[in-house]
């Protein structure tokens, strides 16, 4: 039997951020958008806490309503401790022009309300239809599987893989490259906290708390606006397997010997939801495009949860990507590498030198300084709001160069 085969002008893999704000940009150009998703939403991801960055492009995509009106937990900034050590940033005093306030999302609910936004906006989303095999090309085939079991082919214009850290494409097509990262894994679950009104716990910012022992192991603290928190450690596998027990209990084990968590959360109801680990997340590719398709998010490229970074990058490619079908449909003439991979990159750079401080323990170093110049600290805290492609701010424009600088002013 023949398959039966579809057309359309775009075709994204994945309802994911990336995904849906592609999809609703595209469709503000009068483009036919095909959205296929392996899972049916709600369904559970990680990367709780956005950065205002990513605003610009909610905000651009035309789903801004969607989500201020969804009553996720307000976020101004990031409060980092080690020890007695403690320092702030909000990100209303930052050097780059833009947002300086977002949220804190359960992403079960927060994507749900972009895909549901693009729908609104003529996007098609189907959801448990299972994508088989992919043809690149001028004219890119996909072969999917529907809930039924049913096969059929889709033809499209341009194929944008945003299916997150399934990386569908960069698996078919053989993409993959290793990441320079060491292998880390993150324990993490949801928590009633139960933190009283009194503890010093500023529920409007992520709290980034460092091991009191080891420098390149942390915890996060996501706030959630109905009385729950997010509580994730990350770490070499080394160390997570030095813990033994369920994964309730090695969390517990190890949140326990940071005394300022344990202060926190000592009323807290554990396991809200089950305690889930991944390991071996950082991820990188050949290249980012090909003939008829681009990668657009963690599909491409993901480096590390400590700043929060990967759906302000999802937003960006989204953006980039949106931008180049944009001339494509134009009869423009556009140049994959230069106009989407490079401008990418760039910013993706920027956020892997200040990760590669954090866990040398130099940026750590930086910003528990006692004496901070607030002009600096303004460029560094555009950063750590999302803004790694301002090249008007020193610290985007010349990463290695000036990090290496301050952390050697600092000390370390």
């Amino acid at each position: 039997m023949t398959a039966v085969r579809e057309r359309t002008d775009v075709l994204i893999i994945g309802a994911g951020p990336a995904g849906s704000v592609a999809a609703a940009l595209l469709r503000q150009q009068g483009r036919k958008v095909l959205i296929v998703e392996r899972e049916q939403f709600p369904r559970f991801s990680i990367g709780e806490s956005l950065l205002p960055q990513s605003m610009e492009y909610i905000e651009a995509a035309g789903l801004l309503q969607d989500v201020v009106e969804a009553g996720f937990q307000y976020k101004n900034g990031a409060a980092f401790v080690r020890g007695e050590r403690t320092t702030e940033f909000d990100f209303r005093n930052k050097f780059s022009p833009g947002w300086g306030t977002t949220y804190q999302v359960q992403r079960a609910d927060f994507d749900h309300v972009l895909a549901k936004g693009a729908e609104r906006m003529g996007a098609e989303v189907r959801y448990r239809h299972e994508v088989l095999a992919v043809e690149p090309g001028e004219t890119p085939q996909v072969t999917v599987r529907s809930p039924e079991g049913v096969e059929y082919v889709i033809e499209a214009d341009f194929l944008l893989d945003a299916s997150g850290f399934g990386r569908l494409l960069p698996r078919l097509l053989k993409l993959e490259t290793p990441s320079n990262f060491p292998v880390r894994g993150a324990i993490f679950t949801h928590v009633r906290d139960h933190i009283p009104a009194d503890a010093g716990f500023d529920r409007n910012k992520i709290l980034i708390t460092t091991h009191p022992e080891h420098v390149d192991v942390w915890y996060w603290t996501i706030p959630f606006s109905n009385g729950c928190c997010s509580l994730g450690v990350v770490a070499e596998l080394e160390f997570l397997n030095r813990y033994q027990g369920t994964e309730l209990e090695r969390l517990q084990a190890i949140v326990g010997e940071d005394p300022n968590l344990t202060r926190l959360l000592k009323n807290a109801e554990w396991a809200v939801l089950p305690v889930r680990q991944i390991t071996g997340y950082s991820a990188n590719v050949k290249s980012l495009w090909g003939p008829g398709y681009a990668l657009l998010g963690n599909a491409g490229e993901f480096l590390d949860p400590v700043f929060s970074s990967g759906v302000t990058i999802a937003f960006k490619s989204a953006q980039l990507a949106a931008e180049c079908l944009r001339r494509k449909y134009a009869g423009e003439q556009v140049d994959w590498e230069t106009d989407f991979s490079i401008p990418l990159r760039d910013g993706v750079q920027t956020f892997r030198r200040f990760v590669e401080s954090w866990y040398e323990g130099g940026f750590q170093q930086i910003i528990f300084h006692p004496n901070q110049q607030p002009e600096i600290r303004g460029m560094i805290c555009s950063i750590l709001a999302g803004y790694a492609w301002d090249k008007k701010n020193p610290y985007v424009a010349e990463t290695q160069r000036r990090l290496r600088v301050l952390e050697q002013l600092c000390g370390v």
